[in-house]
């Protein structure tokens, strides 16, 4: 099963401070971990904990203040072909299409005009966006978009995906869907994954692992093994299982928003 095996990025004792006009800022404070090549890991935590400066040191985006980030044994200085990110925000080009999006990163890769078609076609196929592959991005849902952007993502072919948030402004339909499907994707595509998420059903659903953030300065709290088998879907929110861990990580992440209310 995925996770196993070596480790694919090391975060070595990562800090990073930002200057506010209060003074400093300290948003991680010593975050170390392993994740392992194609293990999926989810992130949870209180807002401001440093989910999202944590993403963007991994994705190459910011720099650490001091420590480093290690993707298959080399020190991370900036973005990276290997490494691919998901936001939130669709942040498509509106001036291109589906399959414009989609064919982005591997025109800027060089690829040749057939293969960057044939990969496209394939991954959009696997968004279920093949009716759409000519429509602009003002003519899509945003559940659509989103497929946009994880299909563009999964062309280039990164072997790490970072997402974050990806799915935090669907409507809970549209969020089950593509629940479902990143994670058929993951099997299929063996990919580590780095997903934040403010939604504790979505961290234990799709994570192997979920990291627990403390409340600013950032750090480690705790990090739970999912012991839940795949393929999961939405009958495995109803197992005694899945309660239990729910519990037990909603219980951990309010702890930490309550220190943030002080």
């Amino acid at each position: 099963m995925a996770g196993q095996g070596r480790v694919k990025l090391k975060i070595d004792h990562v800090e990073k401070t930002f200057q506010s006009r209060k003074g400093e800022v300290v948003a991680l404070n010593g975050v170390s971990m392993d994740i392992m090549e194609n293990e999926f890991v989810s992130v949870v935590g209180p807002s401001g904990c440093g989910k999202s400066t944590l993403l963007n040191i991994i994705g190459g985006l910011t720099e650490p203040t001091s420590g480093a980030v290690y993707c298959d044994g080399e020190e991370v200085t900036g973005v990276g072909t290997e490494r691919g990110v998901v936001f939130q925000q669709y942040a498509l080009f509106p001036w291109l299409t589906v399959r414009g999006n989609v064919e982005f990163g591997l025109n800027m890769q060089g690829v040749k005009k057939e293969k960057a078609y044939e990969i496209a076609m394939k991954y959009i196929k696997m968004v279920e966006l093949e009716d759409f592959v000519d429509s602009y991005p003002k003519e899509l849902s945003g559940g659509m978009k989103q497929r946009v952007a994880i299909a563009r993502a999964y062309a280039a072919n990164p072997s790490v995906l970072l997402m974050d948030e990806p799915f935090g402004a669907l409507d809970a339909q549209t969020r089950t869907q593509l629940q479902e499907e990143l994670l058929q994707t993951w099997e299929k595509e063996q990919k580590t994954c780095f997903f934040i998420t403010h939604d504790v059903d979505e961290a234990i659903i799709l994570g192997q692992k979920v990291v627990i953030m403390s409340a600013r300065p950032g750090r480690i709290k705790e990090i739970v093994d999912i012991n839940i088998p795949y393929p999961r879907n939405q009958e495995t929110k109803m197992t005694t299982e899945f309660l239990d861990v729910k519990n037990y990580i909603w219980s951990q992440v309010y702890k930490e928003y309550l220190a943030v209310k002080k």
